[in-house]
């Protein structure tokens, strides 16, 4: 996946921006969404993907107009359990690496933890 990095994914908080540069809260919801795509072409109509890790090394800065490539690849399917690896690259540089993992549920199921923590 190639995404051009954009003010939206700066390191930007309610004091400012701390630097342009892509930031780790942008990547973390960038390689989500590429290790994503594992779920959404084995999930079934009424089921849903749900987190559960998100581990990110930034290694080297990504900065504002760079065009950062996402590799994701699975590494371990058990169960409802899908493991993603993922890099990020500029060009040649290694911009972050990691894991993340995702576990597909019946929407019925999500939907009642939904209900159990908002008290619907």
């Amino acid at each position: 996946m190639d995404k051009v990095v954009e003010t939206a994914d700066l390191a930007t908080f309610e004091t400012g921006n701390v630097h342009p540069f892509y930031g780790t809260f942008a990547l973390g919801r960038d390689v989500e969404w590429a290790c994503r795509q594992f779920v959404l072409n084995m999930k079934d109509d009424d089921e849903e993907g749900i987190g559960t890790f998100l581990n990110i090394s930034h290694k080297s800065p990504a900065m504002l107009g760079n065009t950062i490539t996402i590799t994701a690849s699975l590494i371990r399917l058990e169960g409802n359990s899908v493991d993603c690896s993922f890099s990020v690259h500029v060009g040649e540089r290694l911009v972050a690496e990691g894991t993340q993992g995702q576990k597909i549920l019946k929407k019925e199921k999500v939907s009642r933890l939904i209900d159990s923590l908002t008290g619907g």
